[in-house]
């Protein structure tokens, strides 16, 4: 017995050596009918013995069971998105931020976008034991099982690989590969898929691993989590990652300037057809990793990255009529509703016309040709108009002057490209839009309603702001019903509410009272207040009752917490009737205050506001703010006089330095800081 597990070993190691050498040193050594038939030996030895069955096996690869539900994990650090630009002027003041803020040109790397699915895999003593997917960006869906069928992903690395490794890239389809299967599901009666990114993702979350093994997915690595203290570049890490077994695009660069940056774009927006796989961009970083640690995040990307995405595919259809939405904050955005026309594998009936400003610069008028792009790739909006196909008759669009809900005047705030309806307290839209948000998903998740729900409940009187909900009983709901108009289709359906939907609905009110304090924040709509900024001041100031009583300074100081987000939440916070209804949410039980943190390691920096600067030996930066936290000190984004401490490691930003020295503040090193929380 001894001998079949010795020898499913042996199998297991040389079938993994081979996918090594095809899939990343694209060198095999053995045929593809050599290597299938020790396959398929490994796979019989394994049915057999399954105990001796190594996790990761080369069988893998060909599926088997179903996974009925995905667990949903956190991720080790957040998977930020990217701001995105579409012009070079753009890309040249990200460039004079950047040297502005260091005092220095700096080189980049630039690396192809690719169109796919983002993934995040962990290793662990180069065993390949956990994948998740992006999700909301701070947990994500595992979906290990699934992506151990890539073959091209190994499922254990080659080298000097460290013990723990976390690594992100991009699911994705070659487009050959992408219209075989296509044709295949055709010549079998099944429906094609509509663009190579929408099957990579619809894929890998797919609960049948037999299925997703049949679908031809690969896979680049394009990010090393945690390497501040390992790697000088990004580039570099990289390379190192790849020597690893791990897929890594051949086509990156450094660039000693911004206009290198740009040649590099022109180069692949022109070449970009030529490769076997979809891009819709490049992406620019600030190549070593010292000075990224130093630019540091905005709540919702880092400042030392950016994407520059292609001009998208774009299609010419005809402009029937214009309408205008309301949104829940009273921004009235023009609708184009087109002839239907197919971009990017979708029917797209309506576009965005954005606002006034953009409608003028159009000259965009009923009748006329128009042409149609996905913003994104995924927003259709209109681009240009064909002025030699506009009909003789067709009259320039005035703007509308009123809300088309309530009739209110709108107004235009200065400084801002959209219309507002004033009318927040009496424009239907507007409150329902509210509503409708404060029970979504990613805030308070009440999945037993939605619009067609809140729709119902406000045409009967039973809700005007979020407050309202729960006061709602199962009495006063059975029986309600409501006609709705689908706005794309224009379909009428009947939404009512029976014992069961009447009980559901309840049920979710009522359970929706444990959801944590971060999320009850974010739910109450404050503009610009998104999940990462409601987190972040839910981190900060832990109560409702402080962020209420927090001034402008201190709302500031709050770690990537600007003055626009600031004055918005002081002016949210100021007004009478959203103070109440916050009262009444915290009547009703709604959780107003961040769940206690483990218990902290000492008080020694308890009170003190923390600023972090510059590159560590002996630990990450996010593992120094995770210190100072658990040591009662409070992690601020900006230098002031209210700042206590400034801990500085190397490379520390000279403005920063310079503010420091000016201001007073005391600059603690490295070793000065583990001293004073000994």
């Amino acid at each position: 017995m001894k001998d079949i597990q010795a020898h499913m070993a042996q199998l297991t190691r040389e079938l993994k050596e081979h996918n090594y050498r095809y899939y990343v040193l694209a060198d095999p050594t053995i045929s593809d009918r050599e290597f299938d038939a020790r396959l398929k030996e490994l796979e019989a030895l394994e049915a057999q013995h399954p105990e001796w069955k190594d996790p990761n096996s080369p069988t893998s690869v060909v599926g088997g069971g179903i996974t009925k539900s995905f667990q949903t994990l956190k991720h080790s650090v957040p998977m930020l998105s990217l701001s995105n630009t579409y012009s070079k002027d753009e890309l040249i003041d990200f460039d004079n931020r950047i040297q502005k803020t260091l005092g220095h040109p700096v080189t980049y790397s630039c690396e192809l976008k690719f169109d796919g699915f983002a993934i995040s895999l962990t290793y662990t003593d180069g065993e390949l034991i956990q994948a998740l997917t992006r999700g909301d960006g701070v947990q994500g869906d595992d979906v290990t099982t699934n992506v151990r069928t890539i073959r091209s992903i190994p499922g254990k690395l080659h080298g000097d690989f460290p013990a723990s490794l976390e690594v992100r890239g991009e699911i994705f389809m070659h487009r050959k590969a992408f219209e075989k299967m296509n044709a295949e599901r055709i010549a079998a009666g099944e429906k094609p898929f509509a663009n190579p990114r929408n099957s990579a993702a619809g894929t890998i979350k797919m609960q049948e691993q037999d299925e997703v093994a049949k679908r031809p997915l690969d896979a680049f690595i394009y990010h090393v989590v945690g390497h501040e203290r390992d790697y000088t570049t990004h580039l570099g890490s990289l390379a190192k990652v790849k020597s690893w077994g791990l897929p890594v695009n051949e086509h990156s660069v450094e660039a000693a300037s911004i206009n290198e940056v740009w040649d590099f774009i022109l180069e692949w927006d022109k070449r970009r057809k030529t490769l076997s796989f979809d891009i819709d961009g490049v992406v620019v970083k600030v190549n070593e990793y010292n000075l990224q640690g130093e630019l540091g995040f905005t709540a919702k990307a880092p400042r030392w990255a950016i994407a520059y995405k292609f001009e998208t595919e774009r299609a010419a259809t005809r402009l029937n009529s214009i309408s205008y939405q309301v949104g829940r904050t009273g921004a009235i955005t023009p609708v184009a509703n087109l002839e239907p026309v197919l971009l990017l594998g979708t029917t797209v009936k309506r576009a965005s016309l954005h606002n006034a400003d953009i409608m003028r610069q159009l000259d965009v008028r009923i009748g006329d040709e128009v042409y149609v792009e996905k913003g994104g790739e995924i927003i259709p909006k209109i681009v240009g108009v064909n002025e030699d196909a506009r009909p003789d008759l067709a009259a320039p669009v005035d703007f509308i002057h009123s809300c088309p809900e309530c009739g209110t005047p709108l107004i235009r705030k200065e400084g801002e490209a959209a219309h507002y309806c004033p009318n927040e307290l009496g424009c239907p839209p507007q409150i329902k839009g509210r509503v409708e948000h404060f029970i979504s998903r990613k805030a308070m998740d009440i999945n037993s309603m939605g619009e067609g729900t809140i729709a119902v409940l406000y045409a009967h009187g039973l809700i005007e702001n979020a407050a309202d909900l729960y006061d709602l009983t199962y009495e006063k709901i059975l029986g309600l019903s409501n006609e709705t108009e689908n706005p794309e289709t224009g379909e009428i359906r009947t939404v009512s509410f029976r014992e069961k939907s009447a009980q559901s609905i309840i049920d979710g009110i009522q359970q929706s009272k444990s959801v944590p304090f971060a999320r009850v924040l974010y739910a109450l709509g404050i503009r610009y207040v998104g999940e990462t900024v409601a987190r972040k001041l839910a981190d900060h100031f832990h109560t409702m009752d402080a962020l209420i009583s927090a001034d402008m300074e201190t709302l500031i100081n709050v770690d990537e917490i600007g003055e626009k987000i600031a004055e918005s939440v002081r002016s949210y916070l100021s007004e009478e009737r959203n103070l109440d209804m916050i009262q009444r949410l915290r009547n009703h039980g709604l959780q107003m205050e961040a769940e206690a943190k483990a218990d902290l390691l000492s008080s020694s920096l308890e009170g003190k506001k923390i600023v972090v600067s510059g590159v560590f030996q002996s630990f990450s930066r996010n593992e120094l703010k995770a210190l100072i936290e658990q040591h009662g000190g409070s992690n601020v984004g900006s230098i002031s006089a209210k700042t206590d401490y400034v801990v500085a490691g190397e490379n520390m930003g000279p403005a920063k330095l310079e503010k420091a020295t000016k201001l007073g503040v005391t600059i603690l090193s490295e070793d000065d800081f583990k001293n004073l929380i000994a």
